[in-house]
């Protein structure tokens, strides 16, 4: 079942979220219709505060960058098979020199900006099944698991741009919280009119 995405505005994207335990109800249901959501909007991650949830879970798929000629051949091939369900994660350390890319937010719909990120990411966290792993992860895939990992640490990846930007979005992001912006997926709103 595809959830709607809440946008821009509302607190659960600024909230720290929580840890589960395996006894999360109809956790298998809640990932595949995260599954769902984040392919029916066509987007490479989706957090679980995304859909409202204050979890600590966020997925990742970068099958759509797999295409890109901007990679080489090597990364294409990582980014076309990189599929995975990360729970209770927690970020053990970020390396290298930072970079930048433009990223884009499914509960920002409409605004890209450049966001500078370490390369190199260690990341531990629990599979679907409560499975421990310790990983490393470097270049696009170690960014898209960042900007995911800072929604389930109540950070959206305006936070992280110049206060000048931010003034030059500050309209833009006035208007997402109100429902005035275009997405072609559903999404919740948190300062829309109640009114009809």
């Amino acid at each position: 079942m595809i959830l709607p995405i809440v946008a821009y505005g509302s607190p659960v994207l600024k909230k720290k979220a929580k840890d589960i335990t395996p006894e999360y109800p109809n956790l298998s249901e809640l990932l595949e219709n995260m599954y769902e959501t984040m392919y029916g909007a066509h987007g490479v991650g989706l957090a679980a505060p995304q859909v409202g949830l204050p979890i600590r879970i966020f997925l990742v798929d970068t099958t759509p960058f797999a295409d890109d000629e901007s990679f080489t051949p090597e990364e294409q091939k990582q980014l076309s098979s990189f599929k995975k369900t990360f729970i209770n994660a927690e970020i053990l350390k970020e390396e290298g020199e930072e970079w930048a890319f433009s990223e884009g937010c499914l509960s920002i719909p409409g605004i890209n900006e450049d966001v500078f990120r370490k390369p190199t990411v260690t990341i531990k966290y629990q599979d679907e099944n409560f499975k421990e792993h310790t990983e490393t992860y470097e270049g696009l895939i170690a960014r898209v698991i960042q900007h995911e990992y800072d929604h389930i640490d109540g950070i959206l990846f305006t936070d992280k741009l110049s206060s000048l930007k931010k003034r030059l979005i500050k309209g833009k992001l006035a208007n997402i919280s109100k429902g005035k912006c275009s997405a072609e997926y559903r999404m919740r709103f948190p300062a829309a009119s109640k009114k009809r």
